[in-house]
């Protein structure tokens, strides 16, 4: 695993000389000044996401840092798709003399398929689990709302927030769980603009609950503790929280803690008659969760790939890279995220919500 994700940088530089070199070929009686210019556009959009990233807290205005954000991400979706595409039209053009001039016929394809990638991350679909648990003795079913990897800041804006939480109330839930990565690098953006009010609007009477991912970490989870003391979302950080409904919300830390709990050491202390839910943004060890006898578990962090063929990837990883199964015990539902990370399109997968309703 740690062999493939330090290939990766590898990889993208190798694609972005390919796409370069056809680039370069196809400019061929372009005037010296003109191949300058197409260079440093080039080479600026290959590494402006890494850019805004690196450069995420400095001094930096704000709508540079966006605008650096999504062009480089953009630019990575259409480089893998241009790449595949010009691969595919150089070996037909072995037999079909015609595809040739491959570059011309890859750059709308992959433009069309762009823009169906962006209308489909705009709709994410909204699931529906019927639960029922000896445990759960309330005459009431509860209506559980459970979201992931709502990256919040340059990538997802305030008004893509504002889409949410319309769609997460419209489904009126009595209780909202984040099973992490709410927050994408940094809390920056979300302090300068209205993030904190619009999360405000959630409105769920049994509470709104969250756990740490990895991306709390890479913000600084200090500072997202911050940030989330003004918004009516509660961090649970190995912690357990027992509703008046007799639920038991038990949320894990992200793996980013190398000190965390072991999720035995945290069932020790909950109520083994009472229902057990638990929030783990990283799917990892699903057989132990299992065999532990939870009862629910809610996670993310997959995003399923979020653009093919990154999607076979995640299903090879993980035991369950997405939706929702009932293991021996165990419901788990593993969430390919409300929103998504980087590049603002899916392909081959869909964007998510739950909507549980336990019985």
């Amino acid at each position: 695993m740690k062999i493939a994700f330090m290939m990766l940088p590898v990889v993208y530089l190798a694609g972005n000389g390919y796409l370069f070199m056809r680039v370069w070929q196809a400019m061929g009686s372009v005037p010296v000044w003109g191949k300058v210019i197409v260079t440093v556009l080039f080479w600026l959009a290959a590494f402006s996401l890494f850019a805004a990233i690196g450069f995420r807290d400095a001094r930096i205005p704000a709508l540079l840092l966006k605008s650096m954000y999504h062009i480089g991400a953009v630019w990575m979706a259409f480089l893998l798709y241009v790449v595949l595409l010009l691969a595919v039209f150089d070996v037909a053009g072995i037999f079909v003399p015609a595809m040739k001039h491959s570059l011309l016929f890859a750059l709308p394809l992959t433009l069309c398929i762009l823009c169906g990638g962006y209308i489909n991350y705009r709709n994410p679909r909204v699931e529906h689990i019927d639960i029922s648990l000896d445990k759960y003795q309330n005459p009431s079913p509860v209506r559980i709302a459970a979201i992931s990897d709502v990256h919040l800041g340059y990538g997802t804006s305030v008004s893509a927030l504002k889409r949410y939480v319309k769609l997460i109330n419209s489904q009126n839930p009595d209780l909202i769980l984040i099973a992490g990565d709410l927050i994408d690098n940094s809390v920056r953006p979300l302090i300068q603009e209205p993030y904190a009010e619009v999360l405000s609007e959630l409105k769920a009477p049994w509470g709104i609950y969250m756990v740490p991912g990895n991306h709390e970490y890479i913000s600084g989870i200090e500072a997202c503790e911050d940030f989330l003391e003004h918004t009516p979302v509660h961090l649970l950080r190995d912690s357990i929280v027992t509703l008046p409904g007799g639920l038991q919300i038990i949320g894990r830390d992200d793996m980013s803690n190398r000190s965390r709990k072991p999720l035995e050491e945290l069932i020790e202390g909950a109520d083994s008659a009472l229902p057990m839910i638990v929030i783990d943004h990283q799917p990892y060890n699903l057989v132990g969760t299992d065999s532990l006898e939870v009862d629910i578990q809610i996670s993310g962090h997959t995003h399923r790939g979020q653009i093919w063929p990154l999607n076979w990837l995640t299903d090879c990883i993980f035991e369950q890279s997405h939706g929702y199964r009932k293991w021996t015990h165990s419901h788990i539902f593993v969430s390919s995220g409300i929103s998504l990370w980087g590049p603002p399109f899916r392909i081959g997968t869909h964007g998510d919500m739950a909507v549980i309703d336990v019985r």
